[in-house]
């Protein structure tokens, strides 16, 4: 079944959490009055404009615009998705993350509660106890790759050129013969664990287990965070099959995997770029000519969400294949997949392999400095997609040309708006001989604007927001939560239609129920609204006093800016109805009129 997170949770996460302590542990900060600050780690820069508010519990950087919360750093910064940033500050806490049954938001003001704050899950033990249990395995299969059981591992890593240090980089081991070696060590470890990890294999005629992996060099698979979710064996022998991977169990979706992709984080700071390659051995072989930056699928053709994964790191991913038939066909499954991540600013490559050779072997031959060399030639997907529809038509014809086009329209339609897709309608203009606005017309309009519920990428850069009475009053709401109370509900500006008037609402809603909500959690329930970067803005006004001056009152200040709001009101309404003759006022409206002249007088 899914499991949402509760909301109530990720309020509670966020409003104990210090950020300070969560960048400093990352990001060393100096304190600088009442905030810290440090170089940006988002972008290049020598004087440091990246500031942290302890009272607001959020980030800033003035140079490149980057804003969050604890969660939003943690995302940012490691490159986790929302669930895995939620479950890192718990485990920080020390609290277990709940779930509870999903449901679809409809009318919430936090439309991630019921996308993001969710995650697949199995009936079975809870998924600790089985992170637990592939630590352990990890552990023992690395104690048996020693002399005299595990020689015969060694020398076959050895053989294949692997130093000690780069097998300890990837936890390698080794699963000796027997069919209880591991069953016997884990003995304490309840046997419905032991299967749901998939380390053992339950036999259906009698109900007895059995070690899944033996005579196995092992390789084991780690998620972002680091845990143990999965391994990989490579028989020793002429046992088969040749690699062996870990059933699908509630910790390991090979769809969404990648081997190396950990290690590859650990290894650099600032990837370069990913290298997609096939096998564990391609991405230990290459780690050991220092070619850090290598991942694998494991035995899948490459996903949406193991793209999805790959562009949250780098903005450059390049596949290595086979240049053989094979190959070329697991090329295209992957630009397929890759068509609708293509946004402005990312790039897909792909290289191909001489005939006989892996990235292993070939690394051996030319060195890390032409294997790197190849790296940068290999041909980006634009002109991959072009030399595969060329190859199915005849374009020495005008019916050849209008065929290929024909052939790219379900492809390039794939494809977001923007750059990347004009200039290859261009490319293609120019290669069919017709011309750019046919082609264009042929191919259609293209994917459909975001709908509402769709969050476009967050644009970096400072964007300064005119100061008003309104967003002054959500300034102070949402820098001074406790000030909610002072404005008496919601419900006194039901009258009040102007735009950003909704929000001041909703948030005047929220608090009414939820009193105790902080800053960062008010701004964690708007992440994926449109409303959202406007709050981070606003959030930053300085509505309290810098060191030295003499504090404000703020109540004051609130209710005053409230009061300002509703006078405002009043004066456009009484001028609406000025420019409508006295004789075709309505009873109500006259009486209304008399009231606003009034009012406006006492003030």
């Amino acid at each position: 079944m899914a499991g949402r997170i509760p909301q109530e949770f990720i309020d509670d996460l966020v409003s104990r959490v210090d950020i300070v302590e969560v960048i400093n542990r990352r990001v060393p900060l100096k304190k600088k009055g009442r905030e810290y600050s440090a170089c940006c780690p988002f972008h290049d820069e020598k004087t440091p404009s990246f500031y942290v508010s302890p009272s607001k519990q959020f980030y800033h950087c003035f140079g490149c615009g980057a804003h969050g919360t604890a969660l939003g750093f943690l995302m940012d910064y490691e490159h986790l998705d929302f669930v895995e940033a939620v479950e890192s500050l718990a485990g920080q806490l020390g609290v277990e993350v709940p779930r509870e049954a999903a449901t679809l938001h409809l009318n919430g003001a936090h439309p991630h509660s019921a996308s993001q704050a969710t995650e697949s899950t199995e009936s079975g033990p809870p998924s600790k106890a089985l992170y637990a249990v592939m630590e352990r395995a990890a552990l023992w299969f690395r104690q048996q790759l020693a002399p005299p059981a595990g020689q015969v591992a060694i020398d076959y890593l050895k053989g294949r050129g692997l130093s000690g240090e780069v097998a300890k980089t990837f936890g390698i081991g080794y699963a000796p013969p027997g069919w209880d070696g591991l069953l016997n060590a884990l003995g304490d470890v309840p046997k419905a664990q032991l299967i749901a990890t998939g380390l053992v294999i339950e036999k259906e005629e009698n109900g007895k287990v059995y070690d899944r992996f033996r005579e196995r060099v092992m390789f084991p698979i780690r998620d972002r965070r680091g845990r143990v979710i999965a391994f990989g064996g490579r028989v020793l022998g002429d046992g088969t099959p040749k690699y062996l991977n870990s059933p699908e169990t509630p910790i390991f979706h090979k769809g969404r995997e990648l081997y190396g992709l950990h290690e590859a984080r650990m290894a650099l700071r600032d990837l370069p770029r990913l290298l997609v390659v096939e096998g564990y051995m391609d991405v230990v072989a290459l780690a050991q000519f220092d070619i850090r930056y290598a991942v694998a699928t494991l035995g899948t053709a490459t996903t949406t969400e193991h793209l999805d994964r790959l562009f949250r790191m780098v903005d450059e991913v390049v596949f290595c294949f086979d240049g053989d038939r094979a190959g070329r066909k697991a090329a295209w499954r992957a630009l397929e997949n890759g068509l609708e991540q293509m946004r402005d600013g990312r790039q897909v490559r792909f290289m191909f392999l001489p005939e006989g050779e892996d990235p292993d072997s070939l690394v051996r031959q030319i060195g890390r400095a032409g294997f790197e060399a190849r790296i940068a030639d290999a041909p980006p997907m634009s002109e991959f997609l072009i030399n595969q529809l060329r190859e199915q038509v005849d374009l020495s014809s005008l019916e050849g040309g209008a065929r290929m086009v024909e052939l790219a329209k379900p492809l390039l339609e794939r494809l977001p708006q923007g750059a990347y897709r004009v200039m290859l309608q261009a490319r293609l203009a120019e290669i069919t001989r017709l011309d750019l606005r046919q082609v264009v017309q042929l191919l259609g309009k293209g994917p459909a604007p975001l709908r509402h519920n769709q969050v476009p990428p967050r644009a970096r850069g400072p964007v300064r927001l005119t100061r008003t009475p309104l967003r002054d009053a959500i300034a102070l709401l949402l820098q001074q939560p406790q000030l909610a109370p002072l404005a008496g509900g919601a419900v006194r500006f039901a009258g009040i239609e102007e735009p950003g008037m909704g929000l001041l609402r909703e948030l005047l809603d929220l608090l009414e129920g939820r009193p105790h909500l902080t800053t960062a959690a008010l701004l964690e329930h708007w992440r994926e609204s449109e409303h959202a970067r406007a709050l981070y803005q606003l959030a930053e006004l300085e509505v309290v006093p810098i060191d030295g001056e003499e504090a404000p009152d703020l109540e004051r200040q609130f209710t005053d800016t409230l009061a300002t709001l509703e006078r405002q009101q009043r004066q456009r309404r009484l001028e609406q109805l000025s420019r409508i003759p006295f004789r075709r006022l309505s009873a109500q409206e006259r009486e209304e009129y008399s009231r606003l002249l009034q009012q406006r007088g006492e003030n």
